[in-house]
């Protein structure tokens, strides 16, 4: 090193400086990354913060901002930090906004009056969401302002928009299975439901003032959808089509039978069943190219006016009907958001194409729904476009050049190598959502999607819309059974490819360490342009390398204490109930991944377990690593075991046990459901739900 010369680590903010002045062009698209980490800082909290918190938080840095605007490392940092404290902001005034009472306690039997505002067709029966709600025995300022009921099929479905009386069981949202799962609870919270349940029996209705204007919307929505089902039923005779037909017509999945939906997940065919990308741009795509061919055909308007921006706005329209008729979830609005900015584009003639657009599209998404942040739908949905647009930055020079060739059969080779190349990228993408959220991977989607896109954009959604534009005029039966003909060609494409020998991998649950490291490498490799976009191959490979440090429960206890599981010799795991069908063991048994499948029920004597479990008429014992827990099923067996047993897990009240650790049902009622990690020397780590979410807005 030359005389004079600084060091290189001094060096160091200089380089980053130039780094960020080289790709200034690329700066803005990095505010919805500051949004999302101040939406992720506030979930991640185990206390409510005060509402001054966001808001001082914003101004301070604003006026950082201000201050150092002349400065540029410092004006760069002041502005990520507002982009955070903007999205930590809008999630806690979310929340605020959205607080609203649930179901402390369930209730066996209660007489409810209800308005209805939503009825979804299922496998079998239905489910009704109802509104402006009286329950017997619950005060009013106690009252949820929604619930979500299950109704037998052998009684009809009442008409949206009506108010009807009936009795019901009621149940609070269930909280996650588990310390890391799922959280039923907190979705529910933000979509207004506070209490889950079942129809005991038939309904009445009564008669009640008529709903306001929203409401009123809302139940003609509603009840277009249900008439569109009833069309489809109608015309499509064979009922998995007929359902993949109905939940592309207006959005509702819930008809889809469960098998038929494994074999979506396994064969890697799911993103069909969302109404997302794929669906919104072929309904606006299609519209835009048939409305500016039959213009073109009319000479006057053709020559005279700029018919490629009335066939831009008919398109936009035409997008923005769908997202109507199947409602507006996260992918369904994104990919309304993107197409409208594509549209508009267009009509100001600019390159459609962008990732302003998807950053923008974001950023709305985000300010309205700062929770969708938290879903799989998101993730998946904004991670497939954002890799896809940064992927064909690189590739289309090269398709370019390629292009120029100008042979006739380089166009359907475009074609076919586009949706090869298109279903790589976005099956790398969505990869470690799909680890993190449903802890499986579809070896065979990128076979499935070669087959299954083309059915559905040439053969489905063209349909699709025919069927639409007939039904007015009752002339819909011929192309709904034509859309029938390609939905159980892709039915039958996911039950090939989802039967498969290895067509999906379970895996173990991933940290949420490794998914924030994926996230953040992974958008450092695709918003940057020059060479250190690299740098975030690091982060991804670091994500992945967190599911091998993986350490699942040694014993499982549900919140209620009816159901109890532990970890095997072979690394499996045993239950102590006699069904692999309820949630709570459901979600145990995906979390594990692709272990031993589970044992048999706990034997009422002998062992099990590999031996590590031994079993009495009173309950059972389990040993591992030194330590001794006794697993309680009768009362009786109180006595005996806290004096000799170093932990106790009773599923009743335990006040006197003198065992080095208790659970009984005070501690479930308390922590909800607890995990179990046995250590060597005695030591027992216990992860409770409650420790995990803490006290929360959306926890009862």
């Amino acid at each position: 090193m030359r005389s004079g010369d600084a060091p290189p680590l001094l060096n160091l903010p200089a380089r980053l400086v130039t780094r960020l002045v080289a790709e200034h062009q690329r700066w803005g698209l990095w505010t919805p990354v500051g949004l999302g980490l101040g939406i992720a800082l506030y979930f991640s909290l185990t206390v409510e913060p005060p509402l001054w918190l966001g808001p001082t938080a914003v101004v301070v840095v604003a006026v950082a901002a201000v201050f150092g605007r002349h400065r540029l490392p410092m004006l760069v940092a002041a502005l990520a930090a507002l982009t955070v404290a903007v999205g930590f902001t809008t999630a806690h005034l979310r929340a605020l906004s959205v607080a609203a009472p649930m179901l402390q306690r369930s209730q066996t039997s209660a007489q409810v009056t209800g308005r209805v505002i939503g009825v979804e067709l299922m496998a079998v029966g239905f489910r009704l969401l109802l509104t402006e709600l009286t329950i017997d025995r619950l005060a009013h300022e106690a009252t949820p302002e929604r619930i979500r009921l299950r109704l037998n099929a052998r009684y009809p479905p009442p008409v949206p928009g009506t108010m009807i009386r009936f009795r019901a069981g009621l149940f609070p949202p269930p909280a996650p299975a588990e310390p890391g799962g799922f959280d039923f609870q907190r979705q529910a919270f933000f979509d207004g439901l506070g209490g889950v349940g079942f129809v005991q029996g038939a309904w009445v209705e009564v008669e009640a003032p008529p709903p306001g204007l929203w409401r009123a919307a809302m139940a003609v929505m509603e009840r277009l959808r249900l008439y569109i089902a009833g069309r489809v039923t109608a015309a499509v005779s064979d009922p998995d089509a007929a359902a993949l037909t109905v939940a592309l017509m207006n959005g509702a999945q819930t008809g889809i039978a469960e098998p038929v939906m494994v074999d979506f997940r396994n064969s890697g065919l799911a993103h069909i069943l969302s109404i997302s990308g794929l669906h919104i741009a072929l309904v606006a795509g299609l519209v835009f190219f048939v409305v500016r061919a039959l213009l073109a055909l009319i000479e006057p308007l053709a020559l005279r006016f700029p018919i490629k921006k009335w066939a831009a706005v008919a398109g936009l329209l035409a997008a923005a009907a769908y997202m109507l008729v199947v409602g507006a979830p996260v992918p369904t609005l994104r990919s309304v958001l993107m197409t409208g900015f594509m549209m508009v584009a267009i009509m100001v003639e600019r390159n459609p194409f962008s990732m302003r657009l998807t950053a923008f599209s974001t950023v709305v998404v985000m300010l309205m729904q700062p929770e969708s942040l938290l879903g799989p739908s998101f993730q998946m949905s904004f991670g497939a476009v954002v890799a896809l647009i940064a992927a064909y930055e690189v590739a289309n020079p090269i398709l370019h050049r390629w292009r120029l060739g100008g042979r006739g059969w380089r166009g359907p080779a475009l074609y076919v190598g586009g949706i090869f190349f298109s279903s790589v990228v976005a099956t790398l993408a969505t990869l470690p959502y799909s680890l993190y959220h449903f802890q499986q991977i579809a070896f065979y989607g990128l076979f499935s999607n070669m087959l299954a896109i083309p059915v559905t954009s040439f053969w489905v959604m063209p349909w699709a819309l025919i069927a639409y534009l007939a039904m007015p005029f009752g002339l819909d039966a011929w192309p709904l059974v034509a859309m029938g003909w390609g939905d159980w060609v892709i039915v039958w494409l996911a039950h090939v490819f989802g039967s498969l020998p290895g067509a999906a991998l379970r895996v173990t649950a991933m940290p949420v360490a490794g998914l924030v490291l994926i996230t953040l490498g992974g958008l450092w490799l695709m918003l940057w342009q020059t060479s250190w976009r690299l740098w975030g191959l690091v982060g991804i490979v670091a994500g992945f390398a967190t599911l091998l440090t993986v350490e699942r429960p040694d014993v499982l206890i549900a919140a209620d204490g009816k159901e109890i599981a532990v970890r095997t010799a072979d690394g499996g795991l045993a239950l102590s109930g006699r069904s692999v069908t309820n949630y709570t063991v459901q979600t145990w048994l995906r979390r594990d991944g692709n272990g031993p499948p589970p044992l048999a029920p706990w034997p009422k004597l002998g062992p099990s377990a590999g031996g590590r479990l031994m079993c009495d008429g009173l309950g059972c014992l389990y040993r591992v690593r030194g330590q001794v827990v006794a697993l309680i099923r009768d009362a009786q067996a109180l006595a005996e075991d806290c004096a000799s047993a170093g932990m106790v897990v009773a599923p009743m009240v335990a006040r006197r046990c003198r065992a080095g650790r208790v659970i009984d049902l005070w501690s479930l009622r308390r922590g909800g459901a607890h995990a179990l990690y046995l250590r060597d020397g005695g030591r027992v780590e216990v992860h409770t739900v409650r420790e995990w979410r803490g006290r929360r807005l959306w926890c009862p």
